[in-house]
């Protein structure tokens, strides 16, 4: 008579000795006493896909890229800030949208600092993880997104206003330092404003893709 057929395949047994050798089983596989001459394992199939996947998600999920990262290189809050916002594009993101009406995607392409499109794309993207824009389809015309500022992202306001102030001050802008003083004079008038049409969704700009402001 032909010896009986173990319960797991050759393929199976392959993946079983590599999850040994890998230390996925604390213990060596013992095979069940078997009428053939090939032993029957004492782990089903079910349980050795099980264990299979929870080694991919273990190793793999963590480093798929988008994901939020649980761990921060320290707990300083500038550090932390600077993980979401310390690169050359996120924070012109968030200037367009807060001062200068921008909502799509083509409108902070033409802001004028010619970021590339694959570039914009992966800014959006993140700072939507981050949890400081989101993404409104337009109730007209569903192949239309608008961005908004979240509450996080109008909380920049004064980060944005105080590097405005600062690079004015310190380098050569097109911005005339007499209107950066009267700004600096008027800060919290400023702030009020912008968060005040934040409030009503007002995007009139308050800031020209020229650069040149608007108001007060």
């Amino acid at each position: 008579m032909p010896p009986a057929k173990s319960r797991l395949g050759k393929k199976n047994k392959r993946l079983i000795g590599t999850s040994v050798q890998s230390g996925l089983f604390p213990q060596p596989l013992k095979p069940y006493p078997s009428t053939g001459d090939q032993p029957q394992f004492s782990v089903t199939r079910r349980s050795l896909i099980a264990c299979i996947l929870q080694v991919i998600f273990d190793i793999f999920l963590p480093n798929m890229p988008g994901k939020p990262r649980s761990k921060h290189r320290s707990g300083c809050p500038v550090s932390i800030s600077l993980e979401v916002l310390g690169d050359r594009w996120s924070l012109l993101v968030v200037r367009d949208l807060m001062v200068r009406g921008s909502r799509t995607f083509k409108e902070f392409q033409e802001s004028g600092e010619g970021i590339a499109s694959n570039i914009l794309a992966d800014r959006l993207q993140k700072l939507q993880a981050a949890g400081v824009i989101t993404a409104e389809v337009e109730a007209t015309d569903g192949r239309r997104v608008n961005y908004r500022l979240t509450e996080k992202g109008i909380d920049l306001t004064p980060v944005v206003l105080e590097l405005l102030i600062w690079g004015a001050r310190y380098e050569e802008t097109d911005t005339p330092c007499a209107f950066i003083e009267r700004m600096a004079r008027n800060r919290k008038k400023i702030v009020a404003e912008v968060r005040r049409r934040w409030h009503r969704r007002d995007a009139t700009p308050l800031q020209a893709k020229s650069g040149k402001w608007l108001w007060p």
